[in-house]
């Protein structure tokens, strides 16, 4: 915990919950940019992205997040996640594996819970298209 540190979420988590809407195509036309934009991909029409990605900081060391998960046998670690669902300030991830020799990130079937709360910053990635099993 961020302890004396810790941090109100209410502006991550307002930012993650339209991340949310945004991938489950919940959206309305405003116009932004950034984070906030209202659309998943380079064009409002676009259909092929169905994920926002995103690094959560810790508020305490300025470090992303990162956790630890198993593929093909062997224990790695990502920053990477989409978010799966939000609960006030608590914020559950999918983490994502992301190959340097194809450039592309893949789903995992390992998720985490972080309290938005301990989080400092956002960053969010290039829309992506991530196959869900």
């Amino acid at each position: 915990m961020c302890g004396e540190n810790r941090k109100d979420c209410g502006c991550l988590s307002e930012i993650l919950r339209k991340i949310l809407l945004l991938q489950r195509q919940d959206f309305d036309n405003e116009n932004y940019s950034g984070c906030d934009k209202p659309y998943l991909g380079p064009v409002c029409n676009t259909v092929c992205y169905n994920t926002r990605p995103i690094q959560l900081y810790n508020c305490c060391t300025g470090e992303p997040w990162s956790f630890s998960f198993t593929r093909n046998g062997q224990t790695q670690t990502s920053n990477v996640f989409r978010v799966e669902a939000l609960d006030e300030c608590c914020c559950t991830c999918r983490l994502l594996y992301y190959d340097p020799t194809t450039n592309e990130l893949t789903g995992t079937q390992e998720f985490c819970t972080i309290d938005l709360g301990c989080c400092g910053a956002i960053k969010c990635l290039p829309d992506t298209y991530i196959e869900l099993c």
